[in-house]
């Protein structure tokens, strides 16, 4: 659970919603997944789900590693309600691989009354490999989210984790730019034995704080952000290949990659107006990450994604 002692932003949301309180039955969502290596393949060896969070089963539908199970998850709720406690637990055994990502985009819906949570939890074994590439984020007017991520993976395991954050619904009705009360996300990852590796935490509060002003988002409106955990030289040979930074007037777009402390990896931010150009310059780093870490590039995305 989030509690006011890790997150002191949730304070002036402690209000209870009038149709349910937080947290009740059917608000709680619980996804739990494990992978065990199985031959050449790697299987969802256990899943427990619980509504509003929904995983069926897993496909093998990438054509450049067809022993890599790809996991879509799901939300019954159209989104995330006001209340909704959600978790997400993976568990990774030695040697296994597996591709997580979502149906849609997550939308918050609007609140009048408290927040939502997600809290996850990645647990990776030696040489395990986890791609964690979720759809954008929408957070919708008078919205409060706060995400909680915790990584724990020793040098030899390898993880991608990817979100793109919009501004809202940019073209609804007359726009909703920062027009949600609450964006928080915080990522922390620490070795098997504790030892903590960096913490990267943002928080957006565009009612109190300015967001389209000089040193946040300016004219920007997306916000890629990539984390790459893995071997230092791993992540040497993804940063020969990355790390010029990239200013393109037209578009408009910025990136850059940088080294994280403790030799955990590299972390890779993208800023742009328009969703699409932000996401292919996600999809870019990570093409190149994989394919330095596994030897295999990303197949053709699909046209319909």
């Amino acid at each position: 659970m989030i509690s006011l002692d890790t997150a002191r932003e949730l304070e002036p949301y402690q209000d209870e919603p009038a149709q349910l309180p937080a947290g009740a039955n059917g608000k709680v969502g619980v996804l739990r997944m494990s992978f065990e290596r199985r031959g050449d393949r790697t299987i969802l060896d256990d899943l427990y789900r619980q509504s509003p969070l929904l995983v069926q089963r897993a496909l093998y539908w990438d054509e450049e590693m067809p022993e890599l199970p790809c996991i879509m998850i799901l939300t019954t709720s159209g989104g995330v309600l006001q209340g909704d406690r959600l978790r997400i637990d993976v568990d990774m055994a030695p040697g296994t691989q597996a591709h997580l990502v979502t149906q849609a985009a997550t939308k918050i819906q609007e609140m009048d009354a408290n927040y939502g949570t997600q809290i996850q939890t990645f647990t990776l074994a030696d040489d395990a490999y986890l791609e964690f590439l979720p759809e954008p984020v929408i957070p919708y007017r008078g919205s409060r989210f706060v995400t909680d991520s915790r990584v724990r993976l020793p040098e030899s395991a390898t993880m991608l984790y990817a979100e793109v954050l919009q501004p809202g619904r940019k073209h609804y009705r007359d726009g909703e730019l920062f027009a949600y009360d609450l964006f928080s996300s915080t990522l922390r990852a620490e070795r098997p034995d504790g030892r903590q590796l960096f913490v990267e935490k943002f928080v957006v509060s565009p009612g109190r704080f300015e967001v389209a002003r000089t040193g946040v988002m300016d004219r920007f409106h997306i916000f890629g952000n990539v984390v790459l955990l893995t071997s230092p030289e791993r992540a040497a040979r993804v940063f020969d290949r990355t790390s010029a930074p990239v200013w393109d007037e037209d578009t408009p777009l910025a990136s850059a990659v940088s080294r994280l402390p403790n030799d955990a990896g590299l972390i890779f931010k993208v800023l742009g107006q328009e969703t699409e150009p932000v996401r292919a310059a996600v999809r870019a780093f990570c093409v190149a990450a994989r394919e330095e870490v596994t030897g295999r590039t990303f197949p053709p995305a699909f046209s319909w994604r």
